[in-house]
């Protein structure tokens, strides 16, 4: 995608980090939106992903769609994945300086009308049915060495649905590619 500069993507990790350093000493980061360029004040769904130095998970949450400004997105988002991941307890202030923070910035979302479409590296996915949905990072089937099927098996999987669900006519697929970098 690469929508940002290399400042901007410095900029929003120093306000991930910032922002968890707030909350784990019991205040809030403040931000005015002044204080921001244009590209950081723009409406964009973000994740913020944490992981320890063994590249192990140890937090992960955002927003898909674009509902608040990039750099609140990034620090709302960051707090959460840091202190409200139902995943994981939440992370301490000496454990915070040896996390690397990981951010996502979310692309627009189309719906995928064949699986062919699907490219692994490039497209995140959402898979949907009835009440239930799930949502794998681009990253993540990379990270894993999922070719498509896979990544659409486990995508099902953290939805809470059966193993082969995104075949059927009543789920819906969708993809995004993001713009992934970190510290």
């Amino acid at each position: 995608m690469g929508m940002l500069t290399e400042a901007q993507r410095k900029r929003l990790l120093q306000i991930a980090r910032q922002s968890i350093d707030a909350a784990l000493h019991g205040r809030a980061a403040e931000w005015k939106e002044e204080d921001f360029e244009e590209a950081l004040r723009r409406p964009a769904g973000a994740f913020v992903s944490l992981h320890t130095p063994a590249g192990d998970l140890r937090g992960c949450i955002g927003s898909i769609r674009a509902m608040e400004p990039l750099y609140k997105a990034v620090a709302t988002s960051a707090v959460s994945a840091a202190l409200r991941d139902p995943r994981f307890y939440p992370v301490r202030v000496e454990e915070m300086l040896n996390l690397e923070v990981e951010i996502s910035v979310m692309g627009p979302i189309e719906t995928v009308r064949n699986a062919d479409e699907i490219e692994v590296g490039r497209d995140g996915l959402i898979i949907s049915r009835g009440r239930y949905a799930g949502l794998l990072l681009p990253q993540v089937a990379t990270e894993y060495g999922w070719d498509r099927q896979a990544f659409l098996e486990q995508t099902c999987a953290k939805a809470g649905l059966p193993a082969g669900s995104w075949r059927l006519p009543d789920t819906r697929i969708e993809r995004f590619a993001a713009e992934v970098f970190s510290e």
